[in-house]
C-alpha cells in the first residue's frame, strides 16, 4: 500500500478539526467577508440617520432666517422706502414681512434691529447642546446602552423635541428646546457613524466612512425642499420630526448592535451570532471550531472555550488619558477636529451667496460638498489618511489665505467668493475623514467617548465659528488659514492607521504599538 494514503492525513488536516481564535478584524476578512451584502444593507440603513441629524442642525436656515419685507399699501409716502436696506431704517408700521409673521421666529418674535443677536444665540446654544450631548451618548453608546441602544434613545428624543419646539409660545421656551435638542442631535451621527462602520473589514472602512456623510449632504438638500414646501416655521418643525419616527418604526427594528461592542462587554454569543449572520447572508461560512476573541487574547498560547459569555470590558476617557498611546492622539484629536470644525462653519457663513433664492442656494451649498467626498474616499485607500488629512487641510488653508489678499471690490470679489468655495470644498473632505481617522485611533472599549470628546470639541468650533465671522474684512479668511495650516502641522504628530487592525482593547492597542514600534526600530 502507498505510504502517501498514510501520510495524507497528517498532512493536510481539516481546518475545522483544530480550534482558532480570531478577533473581529480576521474573522471578516477570512470567513464573513469585509463589505457583503450584509454589511451593505446595514450601512445604507444606519447611515439614514445622518439625514435626520442633517433636518434637526440645519433647520435654523428656514426658520430662524429674517424674510422679505415690503410696504404697507397705503403708507409709500409715510416713512416706507422700498429701496432701504434695511427695516431698522423704517418707521414701525409702515411695513410688513412677505409670507407674514407665521413665516419665521425673527418674524413673529421681532428678532431683528437690536435683538437679532438673539437669533445667533440660539445657534449657538444648540451647539452647545450638541457638545454636551456628544459627550453624554458617547460614553454610553460604549457602556450599557450599546451604539443601536443609543441610536434609539436619540431618535425618540429628537422626535419628541422637534415636535415640541413648533408650539414654543415664546423666544425663552424655544431657546430651551433647541438646546435640549442639540443635546440628543450631538449622538445622532456619532452612534449611526460608528454602528455602520465597526462590521466592516479593515480594507473597506475608509471608504463606507466617507459614504457616510453624502447621507448628511442628502439630507440638507432634502430639507430645503421640505422647507419650500412648508414655508411657515411651526410647521417645518413638525414636518421634519416626522422622520425620525419613522426611522425608529421602519428602520431601527433591521439594524443590528454592533458585534465589536457585544464583544467588549463580554456577550459573547450575541457578538458569534451576529458575525455568522454576516457570513450566512454574504454566501460564507465560519468553521466550526473558529472561535471569536478579543485582540488582546488572540495572541495568547492558551485556549479556552470563546463561546462562552464574559465579564465586560469596560473603558472611559480616564483610561484614555492614563494610556501614554491614546493620551496624545486625543489632545491632537481634539485640537484638529476644533480648528476644522471653525474652518468649515465659519466657510460655510462666510462665502457669497448665489443671487438665487434660499433654497436653490441650500440645496448648491449641500450638492457642492459631495465632489470632496468622493474625492478623498477615492484617495483615502490610497494615500493613507495621515497624508490626506494634511493635504486638505492645507489645500484648504492656502485658498483661505488667497482669499484675505483679495478685497471686495471688482473682479477680485468674485475671486474672494472663488477662494472661499474651495476652502470649504478642501475642509469639507477634512470634516468627514476626522471622523473615520478618529475612530480608528481608539479601541472598541473607549472609541465612541472618544470620538464623541473629537466630536465636542468640533462643536465647540461651530460656536467659535459665527465670532470669527462678525469681524468682517479680511480677517475672518486670515483665521481660517491659521486655522487650516496648524492643523495640518498638528496632523503630522498622528500615526497612520491604513490597514492597522481595529482594536478592540487599551491592552491590544498598547501591545500592538508595541510590536509596530520593535519593527520600526529593526529596520
Amino acid at each position: 500500500m502507498p505510504t502517501t494514503e498514510f501520510q495524507s492525513p497528517l498532512l493536510s488536516p481539516d481546518d475545522d478539526s483544530i480550534p482558532k481564535k480570531q478577533c473581529i478584524d480576521e474573522m471578516l476578512q477570512n470567513y464573513c467577508g469585509e463589505f457583503g451584502r450584509w454589511q451593505l444593507k446595514h450601512f445604507v440603513l444606519t447611515s439614514l440617520a445622518w439625514a435626520l441629524e442633517a433636518f434637526h442642525t440645519m433647520i435654523m436656515i428656514f426658520a430662524d432666517r429674517e424674510p422679505e419685507w415690503r410696504c404697507r399699501d397705503g403708507v409709500s409716502g409715510s416713512g416706507c422706502d422700498s429701496a432701504a436696506k434695511s427695516v431698522c431704517e423704517l418707521e414701525p408700521g409702515s411695513w410688513e414681512w412677505v409670507g407674514g409673521i407665521g413665516s419665521s421666529t425673527v418674524a413673529e418674535w421681532s428678532l431683528f434691529c437690536g435683538d437679532k443677536f438673539k437669533v445667533g444665540l440660539v445657534q449657538a446654544m444648540f451647539f452647545a447642546g450638541c457638545m454636551i450631548g456628544a459627550g453624554i451618548f458617547g460614553h454610553l453608546s460604549d457602556s450599557f446602552l450599546g451604539r443601536k441602544g443609543s441610536l434609539t434613545v436619540v431618535c425618540i428624543l429628537n422626535s419628541i423635541f422637534g415636535i415640541l419646539t413648533a408650539f414654543s409660545p415664546n423666544y425663552i421656551s424655544y431657546f430651551i428646546i433647541r438646546f435640549l435638542t442639540g443635546c440628543s442631535t450631538g449622538g445622532v451621527g456619532l452612534c449611526a457613524f460608528v454602528l455602520a462602520t465597526e462590521p466592516v473589514g479593515p480594507t473597506m472602512r475608509g471608504a463606507a466612512g466617507m459614504s457616510t456623510f453624502y447621507f448628511f449632504s442628502s439630507g440638507i438638500a432634502v430639507l430645503s425642499g421640505i422647507a419650500y414646501i412648508f414655508p411657515t416655521w411651526r410647521r417645518l418643525y413638525i414636518v421634519s420630526s416626522f422622520p425620525s419616527l419613522l426611522f425608529l418604526i421602519f428602520v431601527l427594528p433591521f439594524i443590528s448592535e454592533s458585534p465589536r461592542w457585544y464583544l467588549v462587554r463580554g456577550r459573547i454569543k450575541e457578538a458569534m451570532k451576529t458575525m455568522s449572520t454576516i457570513a450566512t447572508s454574504n454566501g460564507n461560512r465560519i468553521p466550526r471550531l473558529v472561535y471569536l476573541t478579543l485582540d488582546e487574547e488572540s495572541s495568547s498560547p492558551s485556549f479556552n472555550n470563546s463561546t462562552e459569555d464574559k465579564d465586560a470590558v469596560s473603558g472611559s476617557l480616564v483610561d484614555v488619558i492614563r494610556s501614554p498611546v491614546t493620551r496624545s492622539r486625543l489632545i491632537l484629536a481634539i485640537i484638529i477636529n476644533l480648528l476644522c470644525s471653525v474652518v468649515y462653519y465659519g466657510l460655510s457663513l462666510n462665502v457669497v451667496n448665489l443671487e438665487t433664492n434660499l433654497y436653490l442656494n441650500v440645496i448648491l451649498n449641500a450638492v457642492a460638498e459631495m465632489p470632496a467626498f468622493m474625492i478623498t474616499a477615492i484617495l483615502l485607500d490610497k494615500l493613507g489618511r495621515k497624508p490626506l488629512t494634511i493635504g486638505t487641510l492645507w489645500f484648504s488653508g492656502l485658498f483661505c489665505f488667497l482669499g484675505s489678499l483679495m478685497t471686495n471690490k471688482g473682479v477680485w470679489k468674485g475671486v474672494k467668493m472663488v477662494c472661499g468655495i474651495l476652502g470649504i470644498f478642501g475642509m469639507a473632505g477634512t470634516y468627514n475623514l476626522l471622523f473615520i481617522y478618529t475612530s480608528e485611533l481608539f479601541p472598541t472599549v473607549v472609541r465612541n467617548a472618544a470620538l464623541g470628546c473629537a466630536t465636542q470639541a468640533a462643536q465647540m468650533g461651530a460656536i467659535l465659528a459665527p465670532v470669527v465671522v462678525v469681524l468682517g474684512g479680511s480677517l475672518p479668511f486670515a483665521l481660517f488659514a491659521l486655522c487650516g495650516v496648524f492643523a495640518g502641522l498638528f496632523s503630522f504628530w498622528l500615526p497612520e492607521t491604513l490597514n492597522q487592525p481595529l482594536y478592540d482593547t487599551l491592552t491590544g492597542m498598547e501591545a500592538g504599538q508595541d510590536v509596530t514600534s520593535a519593527k520600526d526600530s529593526s529596520v
